[in-house]
């Protein structure tokens, strides 16, 4: 687990280790969550690396009678 500070101007810096699993870059944008006590960084994805990422899922919907 890694541990970092928050700087007088309310800046953390994401320790080394993390940034290259992510795969972060200089500049990336993260959506900021506060989720059950927490706070989150969700890295922006650009829209054109998205395409094809759902390749494969099961869109079978079972619905009921009434829904038909």
């Amino acid at each position: 687990m890694e541990t970092v500070t928050l700087s007088p101007k309310y800046q953390v810096v994401i320790p080394k280790k993390i940034r290259e699993r992510l795969k972060v870059k200089k500049g990336q944008k993260f959506q900021v969550f506060f989720f059950a006590g927490r706070i989150e960084l969700i890295p922006v994805k650009n829209i054109k690396d998205m395409r094809g990422f759902l390749k494969g899922i099961d869109t079978e919907i079972v619905r009921d009678q009434d829904r038909l």
